[in-house]
């Protein structure tokens, strides 16, 4: 089966082991941090921002942004173990953690942002957590995605939506409660694995699906 290029850095992204960095203890200049106003921007544009977060942001910017008490450096693996990669990732309360996947170690430009909170959204609304439902009202009742539990499982195809001008800049994966497999194993046995379903088959209503997963790319 063809993975398009988009879902092997899904892979990428979602498997990714920490391995933090041992940095020198730098000082928080609290005066140079970004306006309160600008840190609350949660909107997620795809293949533009995440908030502040742009294809042309680098490591010295974020510190300048957050402050560097927020920032974490750390290597993630690819898939399988394959490859390594620099990411640092910024702790912020409210829901609005992200983790930024740098181009190589000189941390001058994202490549990918994962985004690990719920206030962040797409124009649409979309963000961690929301429920299958109100995919179906911003992408349409058939789209398609595949099946659960491997590697890319859960991932939405957006070409299939009307969303599909978000192909290549954007991935959204949804996955089910833990105790769903259990309550309804006839349900989950029907969505499992490599193939594709659409988001109409009736399986995926007692599930209880959600988004569990966006990247953004650039």
């Amino acid at each position: 089966m063809n993975i398009p290029v988009s879902s092997i850095i899904l892979v990428l992204v979602f498997s990714y082991v920490i391995m933090p960095k041992i940095t020198i203890a730098q000082e928080v200049n609290h005066p140079h941090i970004t306006q309160l106003s600008k840190l609350t921007d949660n909107l997620i544009v795809p293949g533009e921002r995440v908030g502040l977060v742009t294809q042309k942001t680098s490591k010295q910017d974020l510190i300048k942004f957050f402050g560097v008490s927020h920032l974490v450096d750390k290597t993630i693996s690819g898939a399988e173990g394959e490859g390594r990669y620099p990411a640092t990732q910024i702790n912020l309360s409210q829901g609005r953690s992200l983790l930024v996947i740098w181009s190589d170690s000189t941390q001058t430009k994202p490549v990918v942002i994962k985004i690990l909170g719920s206030a962040w959204k797409t124009p649409e609304g979309i963000g961690i957590g929301t429920p299958l439902s109100k995919l179906h009202q911003k992408l349409g009742k058939a789209f398609q995605l595949y099946g659960l539990d491997w590697d890319y499982g859960g991932t939405i195809l957006l070409k299939s939506s009307r969303l599909s001008r978000y192909q290549g800049k954007l991935i959204l994966q949804v996955g089910i409660p833990a105790a769903a497999a259990a309550r309804f194993p006839q349900d989950y046995k029907a969505v499992l694995g490599e193939g594709t379903f659409s988001a109409d088959n009736p399986h995926w209503k007692p599930l209880g699906v959600k988004i569990t997963e966006i990247s953004v790319l650039f």
